[in-house]
């Protein structure tokens, strides 16, 4: 009987999952605006990436090449990209107050940095908020496809393969 291998689909969906319950208990207590509480779900999803990697080799006994381990890892992080997305769209139409406490966040590192004037400040903000969503989409989709990438790489070169030509066993 032939062993049964994890799908990307099912791995990404896992991985998505923790990110998310992640983000929602950063929400209720008040973390979401930290700025290592915003690393904390890439870090949870470069390690995922990484493990799923490795994984998908060893379920198939390392007769896996380079290219096949990092294209599963790439569509992990296409899955994990596309749940984090809809997830996050749906979760700040549900909570705009997050849009404000992220709008605050940013003026006050404009003002502590005391390089731009109110006006310029407030100009910022205002672009900001109208672009916000634009902003969320390309960010999360740049940030975990970038992120998505590196990780498959590390993961398909450190996950053990032994690939084995389908002539080896032939008669």
């Amino acid at each position: 009987m032939e062993k049964k291998v994890t799908t990307s689909l099912t791995t990404g969906v896992i991985i998505s999952l923790v990110i998310i319950v992640i983000s929602i208990i950063g929400y209720i207590t008040h973390l979401d605006q930290q700025t290592w509480f915003k690393w904390l779900s890439v870090l949870i999803f470069f390690a995922g990436v990484i493990y799923a990697c490795t994984s998908y080799a060893n379920q198939l006994n390392g007769n896996v090449t380079f290219g096949n381990t990092f294209a599963f890892g790439f569509k992990t992080t296409a899955v994990v990209t596309c749940l984090v997305l809809v997830f996050s769209v749906i979760f700040i139409s549900i909570f705009p107050d997050i849009k404000e406490k992220a709008m605050d966040t940013a003026r006050k590192q404009m003002e502590e940095k005391n390089q731009l004037s109110a006006e310029q400040i407030e100009n910022g903000i205002a672009f900001a908020k109208k672009s916000f969503m634009v902003f969320l989409i390309l960010g999360i989709i740049l940030l975990y496809l970038f992120f998505g990438a590196i990780a498959s790489l590390i993961g398909a070169a450190v996950a053990k393969k032994n690939p084995q030509s389908p002539f080896e066993n032939q008669p």
